[in-house]
């Protein structure tokens, strides 16, 4: 079976088992992951992966907002209201996206932290001290790449947040303010969301980065 089609039945076991991880028993959830054979450790795999591939879209949700409001600055006559309306379904794109990938993250912390509380429970028993030293050092070593691929991930995705904020007050503004003096008047923000939405795609390139880095090496 390969990776693909392993992913697809993982995220229809996972839904299948939400109801699992609401009520917080989590054991089935992973136990039917082990059926098909798949550890914690190729959980939290696929979760980065899912990361990774919303950070990639949200990058491109956020470059469309900020084309519709320049598009909108350099409106000299047509329909307001359709310009609005753009804008408008765009920051609901990008609003969609910040919560899932903010999901997504929460379900890689998760795994994350049953996999090394699982990995320093095995490490007990094992008897033999070469081993066990050796992996302790493992756990450490994977400690260590995953607080980096967490830090760099919650960065990325608190730099959404201004963002968003900034857009909401865009279309509120035209909503009740539909006329070219009104489209004038918020001209100057222009170079101020250019500036965070050009910040917010370095910083997901980073995320999106680390997270190859880290799939690669873990």
């Amino acid at each position: 079976m390969n990776h693909a089609n392993i992913k697809t039945i993982t995220r229809f076991l996972f839904l299948s088992a939400i109801f699992v991880f609401i009520s917080g028993c989590s054991t089935t959830y992973y136990a039917a992951m082990e059926k098909i054979g798949k550890e914690k450790r190729h959980i939290l795999i696929d979760n980065v992966e899912d990361v990774q591939e919303s950070q990639e879209k949200a990058q491109e949700e956020f470059k469309d907002a900020l084309t519709k409001i320049k598009e909108l600055y350099a409106f000299d006559g047509g329909n307001l209201e359709t310009f609005y309306n753009n804008l408008k379904n765009s920051y609901e794109d990008c609003d969609s996206r910040a919560n899932q990938i903010e999901k997504r993250i929460n379900n890689v912390e998760q795994v994350a932290k049953d996999l090394f509380e699982e990995w320093e429970t095995e490490i007990t028993q094992i008897n033999d001290v070469k081993l066990k030293n050796s992996s302790k050092q493992s756990l450490r070593d994977a400690k260590i790449k995953y607080q980096k691929l967490e830090k760099i991930m919650n960065k990325s995705t608190k730099g959404m947040y201004p963002v968003l904020v900034k857009l909401k007050d865009y279309v509120l503004y035209l909503k009740h303010n539909l006329n070219a003096k009104a489209v004038g008047s918020l001209s100057s923000e222009v170079v101020s969301i250019e500036k965070d939405v050009a910040r917010l795609i370095k910083d997901m390139n980073v995320s999106i980065k680390e997270a190859q880095k880290f799939i690669k090496n873990f």
